[in-house]
């Protein structure tokens, strides 16, 4: 596969053959220095060059050579600081990829070109002041480059991080959701990398740079967080990082309180984001922490499962669980940003990753049957396999599509609920030791069941519901969980209504319904039948 190059220009000494190198290991790519080719096709140092053939006869080396490379893809390209002060090479160049401009100060060129004498151009007395000419004179074509860093204070790792940050958001823009709601809307973006860029997000969604709050989970936090904070610090942000316990378990009013009193300790006012980094579970409790902390301060989602990604991230529902019942307090608090990366999934546990197709599957059955049938493997070559960030777009879309039309669950979202109303007692009656993706896929299977009996669907929809459940390695059946005791967990259920259990129902892929009056004798021969 062939990727767009790596082009690094700029004055002497800002750092373009030593960052370029740490890019191109990092990225596995070849690593070319325009000067050292020069060098080796001449047969002698650029300043012999100069000193017997002038400096013009260089420039057209250099100009043979931007054109050469231009042809070229998949490098990690230093200049020479003069290369591509021509508009014509720059344009070359610039068109085989992505075009960085390394800048230092005066100061610290000096000091990394220390006594070295093979720069021409700085031959004899006054070093500083010819620099300082130099730079003035070159800095309109320094300045026509589009993507700049300063390397003052960073290390070559540093810079180097910089730089292929700075390659990948120019090189694959994040995908855009927009999500409207009643007095406002906001983005979700999706894009790999996207976890270190956030805090340049954040600040192109209105957010006020200054202090802020990460919420996340020891692992997560071990695994994630470092990106984000050094990200969100260049962008001018002070977070604090504020660590909440593992686990389903603690989704509940103590972590609440002690999130609560973390941020005072912070110093978080009402400007301060809230950024939840993590699952559905930080997702939930950072977000509900945010609505009720000063009557409300920004919140920012950076789910880090697929679940969350898909799910608990949009459409801005937080809560936390009771012990009789999951969100069964909780406030909708829409969020400022949603930042999806996918690359974030590398580091998730694959038991984790399957939990979350069950949301998936999920967003298929209500509202893309294009979806589902790829996911089944049933459209041949009619449609291309999804990517990840593809499939996590499509679900994403499903989504978005019906809070938009009901954000505050008044009728349509209920639609969401799909297999919930089941998959929610499972999880309460082991004790949340069932992962929620777990629950939901056990819920799937059991409403497509009932929608069977009652007639509601095709038989069919019950095999191939199963079928692609059990193909993921998500559970269908729901072993050592009692009928009644199934039945009694669900009378807690938050979207009961008038006493009557509230069941979202498929007709078929893509339509679902609601139903309040599912006879309670069938309700639990299909408990029956996946407690078997």
């Amino acid at each position: 596969m062939t990727t767009p190059n790596i082009i690094l220009t700029g004055f002497m000494g800002t750092g373009k053959t030593a960052v370029g190198q740490a890019v191109a290991e990092r990225l596995g790519r070849w690593f070319v220095d325009m000067d050292a080719i020069i060098e080796q096709r001449a047969g002698r140092p650029i300043s012999a060059i100069f000193a017997q053939e002038g400096e013009p006869f260089f420039r057209q080396m250099e100009e043979e050579l931007c054109r050469e490379l231009a042809q070229e893809q998949n490098l990690v390209i230093a200049t020479g600081g003069g290369a591509l002060l021509p508009a014509a090479n720059r344009q070359a160049l610039g068109a085989s990829g992505v075009l960085i401009c390394l800048n230092a100060s005066v100061d610290a060129i000096l000091a990394r070109l220390g006594d070295a004498a093979d720069r021409p151009l700085l031959a004899g007395p006054e070093r500083r002041a010819r620099v300082e000419a130099l730079l003035a004179q070159r800095a309109a074509s320094y300045q026509a480059v589009a993507h700049q860093i300063d390397t003052d204070g960073l290390t070559v790792d540093q810079a180097a991080e910089r730089v292929i940050r700075l390659a990948r958001r120019v090189g694959s823009e994040p995908l855009r959701i927009p999500v409207h709601y009643p007095g406002g809307s906001y983005p979700i973006l999706i894009g790999d990398g996207l976890l270190a860029e956030l805090g340049q997000a954040m600040a192109g969604a209105g957010l006020t740079p200054g202090r802020c709050a990460v919420v996340s989970q020891p692992a997560i936090a071990a695994a994630q967080a470092d990106a984000l904070l050094a990200g969100l610090a260049e962008a001018g942000f002070d977070p604090a990082l504020v660590e909440m316990p593992d686990g389903e378990a603690h989704k509940n009013l103590a972590t609440v309180a002690g999130l609560i009193d973390a941020f005072v300790a912070a110093g978080l006012d009402r400007r301060s984001p809230v950024i939840a980094l993590g699952g559905g579970v930080v997702g939930d409790v950072a977000g509900f922490a945010a609505a009720i902390y000063l009557r409300g301060v920004p919140l920012v989602q950076a789910p880090t499962s697929l679940l969350a990604m898909v799910d608990a991230s949009v459409g801005g529902k937080t809560g936390v669980d009771l012990p009789q019942g999951k969100n069964l307090v909780g406030a909708f608090k829409q969020p400022a940003l949603v930042a999806i990366d996918p690359e974030t999934l590398k580091s998730l546990p694959s038991d984790e990753f399957r939990s979350g197709l069950a949301e998936v599957v999920k967003a298929g059955m209500i509202g893309d049957a294009e979806l589902f049938e790829v996911m089944e493997g049933r459209r041949g070559g009619a449609a291309p396999p999804l990517s990840l960030p593809s499939l996590i777009a499509r679900a994403v879309q499903v989504k978005v599509a019906v809070v938009t039309e009901d954000p505050f669950e008044q009728g349509r979202r209920a639609a969401l609920n799909l297999g919930h109303t089941f998959g929610h007692a499972y999880e309460t009656l082991s004790g949340y030791q069932l992962r929620h993706g777990e629950g939901v896929s056990m819920g799937l299977a059991a409403a497509t069941r009932l929608a069977a009996r009652l007639a509601l669907c095709e038989p069919a929809l019950v095999q191939r519901v199963e079928s692609l459940l059990s193909r993921l390695d998500l559970p269908i059946r729901a072993p050592g969980f009692a009928p009644d005791a199934v039945l009694a967990a669900m009378a807690t259920d938050k979207k009961r209504v008038g006493g009557r259990l509230r069941f979202v129902l498929p007709r078929g892929l893509g339509v679902v319904e609601l139903v309040d009056d599912a006879p309670v004798p069938e309700v639990r021969a299909v408990l029956a039948e996946l407690a078997a």
